[in-house]
């Protein structure tokens, strides 16, 4: 994926956290690890690697949000996403 493919990924995912963020139902603390970083879809002077992790974490967090438990199939997507998001910090 290109870096400006990946920038138009990472803009769509923030549109629908804070979609979620605007739920009553949804627990703010689900994207304080993705706030925590502080890589936005603005940021285009970070590097491509930089905003691959925020896109693990940021799906991380909206896979959670989405999920019922661990095991639905939302709850393994985030999984897979916090594996990727740490995978992809270790080569930053």
């Amino acid at each position: 994926m290109h870096k400006d493919e990946l920038l138009e990924l990472h803009e769509q995912m923030v549109i629908i956290m804070e979609y979620f963020k605007s739920l009553e139902t949804t627990d703010d603390e689900l994207f304080e690890p993705y706030d925590e970083i502080e890589v936005t879809p603005d940021d285009v002077h970070m590097s491509k690697s930089e905003h691959k992790h925020a896109v693990f974490v940021l799906g991380n967090a909206l896979a959670n949000a989405m999920s019922d438990d661990e095991f639905s199939d939302a709850g393994r997507v985030g999984k897979r996403m916090k594996e990727l998001a740490e995978d992809a910090e270790n080569k930053l």
